[in-house]
């Protein structure tokens, strides 16, 4: 029987744009087919940094139309690498686009953007959705997900750690040992700090390869104001975002400091808070002696974070997922195509030990295509 393909789309909280990938999957191994990336409109993109801003007061109806331009967005993706796949998809999981994740509030919740009927219509073909609020519903943290992803496909014959460098850094600890649960969890800031420090004082919507923050010092007292944040020093589960690290973050620790600071140096510094709250989590919350960390996300082309993070946690070796056959920049998306997989064949996503959720659960809100429920 031929493999059956899945398509994945997904957005993260470095809010750049689409990214998509097309997989094939057997037991512990995954192929990936094709990928593709749509830039999300310079208009749609300064929307949303104005919806997750703290003091945001816009009205619903501008909520609705993003959540309509975001979803011709990804149905535009999914049409744009379906046009050159020949073999038909069984499923798409899509992921949207994260607006709000509180799963600390008294009313835990997590809302992603991006009609899901809209892709439905414009391919025909059954579609995944809504990841995050079921485990949400059984008390877990509803993210971070790839954890489940990388425990299938990423157990070594060492311990090993998966970085994601988005606008959020995630790690998935896997331990090569079977009796050790997987743990993952938001670190804290990876880009998004340092991409806003970018565009406000460079005009670039990212430091590229971290020149910038390679001209610049790092400020030890700031340094040590950001990294003295309760976040920190939360025990996992725990995840976060933009709402939480974001300029009034950044603005409070600035306005402590007894001497003026460069642009450059706050940039350096940036990085180095990232670089340092990574090492910092893998150490001190890793049950298991870490051997090697995988890179991926936008962030893996940092150079200068990446040498951060290189000088810190010298103990390990760094190297990027490219070195397993995954540029980057599609690994989030594969996830989300297995996601589907899952949800189709109806299994559940093992994020329990993960997030802290009651149970593992089947995920997804499921939206029939053409064929309707996909032949398992």
């Amino acid at each position: 029987m031929p493999q059956k393909h899945y398509l994945g789309l997904m957005s993260g909280t470095s809010m750049d744009g689409v990214d998509a990938a097309i997989a094939s999957f057997s037991d512990t191994r995954f192929e990936i087919l094709q990928s593709h990336f749509t830039p999300y409109p310079e208009d749609l993109k300064a929307v949303l940094t104005a919806i997750i801003h703290p003091d945001w007061q816009g009205g619903l109806k501008t909520l609705l139309d993003v959540d309509y331009e975001i979803g011709k967005v990804f149905a535009e993706t999914a049409n744009s690498i379906l046009a050159t796949h020949e073999n038909p998809i069984t499923a798409i999981g899509t992921h949207g686009q994260t607006i709000r994740h509180q799963p600390t509030s008294t009313n835990p919740n997590s809302w992603q953007l991006g009609d899901p009927n809209l892709i439905v219509e414009a391919t025909g073909i059954t579609t995944v959705s809504d990841w995050r609020r079921r485990d949400m519903a059984t008390g877990g943290q509803g993210a971070p997900l790839t954890p489940a992803f990388n425990a299938r496909f990423f157990r070594r014959d060492h311990n090993v750690a998966i970085l994601n460098l988005g606008g959020i850094a995630n790690i998935s600890i896997v331990p090569a040992d079977e009796d050790f649960s997987v743990l993952g969890f938001d670190t804290g800031p990876a880009n998004t700090l340092i991409d806003s420090w970018s565009a406000r004082h460079q005009g670039n919507s990212f430091d590229h390869e971290g020149a910038w923050a390679a001209t610049g010092k790092i400020n030890q007292q700031l340094l040590s104001s950001m990294l003295r944040d309760s976040y920190f020093s939360l025990a996992p589960p725990k995840s976060t975002g933009r709402e939480y690290f974001n300029h009034r973050f950044l603005e409070h620790h600035l306005a402590r400091l007894t001497k003026p600071i460069s642009h450059e140096d706050v940039q350096a510094t940036l990085t180095e808070l990232t670089a340092q709250s990574i090492v910092d989590a893998i150490q001190n919350e890793s049950s298991v002696d870490i051997k090697e960390v995988l890179i991926c996300g936008g962030g893996a082309y940092n150079q200068y974070l990446v040498s951060r993070l290189k000088s810190i946690g010298e103990k390990m070796e760094w190297v990027s997922t490219v070195e397993y056959g995954v540029r980057p920049e599609n690994m989030e998306a594969v996830a989300f195509a297995w996601f589907a997989k899952l949800t189709v064949e109806q299994k559940p996503l093992e994020l329990a030990s993960i997030t802290g959720g009651k149970q593992s659960r089947i995920a997804g809100a499921v939206y029939f295509g053409a064929n309707g429920y996909p032949t398992i």
